[in-house]
């Protein structure tokens, strides 16, 4: 790949150049009507700060990376300098939160720098989240504190290393600034260091996009959007029809369906999975009150708005996909003839995250080949026996790999490596040990069957079930070290997170149970939609 200074991106802007544009220039928030987008420019700040950036993004889009030592750099990916080329924007959609109709939403605190199109015919789109107020802010700022701004970068990237698909995140810089915040909406609000991410995708298309049109019986500019969408973003499927809309949104649903079976896989809780937080790409978009399931428990959310209702919860992830993609197809019913051709979708997804679903925790015990008949009994066993006490998710599944079925030991003894999943570990005793003894040797007893290799299913317990992941403890203290000018927790964690699958010898100490002092601590136990 070439590699280029800032000045030499190429910027051919599809979505401002191909759709309506909103022709009130006044940035104030409004409802916008009959329009895809509205022209916007970010707020200039007054101290802006490299924190740190992805080597890798910075690669995909042809920036060379002596850039990121420039105050170019630094000013772009602030909002304070505009490249030749670029036409900044943000997108006008809708959405359901928390199961409800919201009516117009948008991009309230993201704004797009532009579209840049790099030397492999690759489009990516440069998003600023945090830049300032748009018309779609409503009573907002439409800015970011360094709290939120750290977990977004940080995660953006720790998911695409764990094989998961998801927006990129290239910067993170300070801005000087200090920003209001209520972190949990309860009248305690102060002063936070401001920060901007940027953001970078092929697209940051939402459901919500086609369901304000569609709420708002716009038909014609629902189809001008979704022919937009096809022609560049699934341009495989062929020229826009009634036909290649239902196969559209049957691959929208078989994507959807790879995101949320890579949730479950790595133990991912969004946290508010509303229809204007689901990518048309099936891409994980909007790092909010997210967080890692440490103890197993499917009913667990981070996000204290959903504390009651615990919509969003682990467990019910792939069903609120299904309920999103059902309220997708629905806004699309104009530019199809009946409902059977967008059904077919819904319920490929539904098979699929069933029997794949179950094929990938057979994955993460390193076995193959599963059969509901014969294995269901099984594998609902193991979720069981996951749930009894409290266990780590992570660790568990990864300590499977040190398991030793060639060695005559004990029972003790061979579940011993087990025991460093457990966060009181003396409560593996009685009916709780022996439910545990009775599925290792079923467990066992099937690898025998199938004849494989202990040193195989190891290999391959290692390669799904990572190492290392974000834990919400790593990210706080992260976040405390940057608040006091320290980006040194921030660098070290983005370099553990690429490599998420390998043993990385010195940095065990991420390898661990959540500590005693994060099990209430806000930002590690308790998040909102402002964290």
């Amino acid at each position: 790949m070439n590699v280029k200074t800032l000045d030499q991106l190429h910027f051919d802007n599809r979505f401002t150049n191909e759709l309506p544009a909103d022709p009130v220039l006044i940035n104030r928030p409004r409802q916008v009507i009959g329009a895809a987008y509205s022209r916007v420019r970010p707020t200039p700040v007054s101290n802006p700060c490299l924190v740190h950036f992805s080597k890798e993004v910075a690669a995909e889009i042809g920036i060379g990376l002596t850039e990121s030592e420039t105050d170019t750099f630094v000013n772009v990916f602030s909002g304070n300098q505009l490249l030749s080329g670029m036409d900044p924007f943000a997108m006008c959609y809708g959405g359901h939160q928390f199961g409800h109709w919201a009516g117009q939403l948008g991009d309230g605190r993201a704004i797009n720098l532009g579209e840049v199109l790099n030397d492999q015919g690759q489009h990516w789109t440069l998003q600023l989240k945090g830049a300032g107020m748009t018309p779609y802010s409503r009573t907002a700022d439409g800015l970011a504190v360094l709290r939120s701004s750290v977990r977004e970068f940080l995660c953006s990237e720790a998911m695409h290393h764990l094989g998961v698909p998801t927006t990129r995140a290239l910067s993170l810089v300070t801005t000087g600034e200090q920003v209001v915040r209520d972190m949990f909406y309860n009248g305690k609000a102060k002063p936070e260091p401001g920060a901007i991410v940027c953001r970078v995708a092929p697209s940051f298309v939402r459901f919500g996009n086609f369901q304000i049109f569609a709420a708002r019986e716009e038909h014609e500019l629902l189809k001008s959007l979704v022919d937009f969408t096809i022609r560049n973003d699934f341009a495989h499927l062929g020229d826009p029809s009634p036909e290649v809309y239902a196969q559209w949104f049957h691959e929208i649903c078989d994507r959807t369906c790879d995101m949320i079976l890579g949730w479950m896989r790595v133990g991912f809780v969004h946290g508010v999975m509303n229809t204007d937080n689901m990518s048309i790409l099936g891409l994980t978009i909007d790092y909010g009150p997210y967080g890692w399931l440490e103890d197993y428990d499917p009913s667990w959310t981070p996000n204290t708005t959903d504390a009651n209702g615990r919509r969003y919860r682990f467990g019910n992830q792939p069903m609120v996909a299904h309920w999103n993609l059902y309220q997708l197809g629905s806004a699309l019913l104009s530019l199809v003839e009946g409902t059977d051709s967008l059904q077919r979708g819904l319920d490929h997804y539904l098979q699929k995250i069933e029997q794949a679903g179950s094929e990938m925790i057979f994955s993460k015990l390193g076995l193959t080949g599963y059969d509901r008949e014969n294995d269901e009994a099984f594998k609902t066993e193991l979720f069981e026996i996951l749930s009894l006490i409290e266990t780590d998710m992570t660790i568990w599944y990864r300590q499977l790999a040190k398991l030793n079925f060639d060695s005559e030991l004990s029972p003790q003894e061979l579940i011993h490596p087990l025991r460093e999943a457990y966060y009181q570990v003396d409560e593996l005793e009685g009916d709780v040990l022996r439910r545990m003894l009775d599925w290792i040797f079923e467990y066992r007893r099937r690898c025998n069957e199938l004849g494989l290799p202990d040193e195989d299913r190891k290999k391959r317990i290692r390669k799904v079930n990572p190492k290392y992941v974000l834990r919400n403890y790593m990210a706080q203290l992260a976040i405390d070290k940057a608040e006091q000018g320290d980006d040194s927790l921030v660098i070290e964690l983005l370099e553990l997170l690429r490599n998420p699958y390998e043993e990385q010898p010195g940095m065990e100490k991420y390898y661990a149970k959540r500590p005693e002092w994060a099990r209430h601590r806000p930002g590690c136990s308790m998040l909102s939609c402002s964290s």
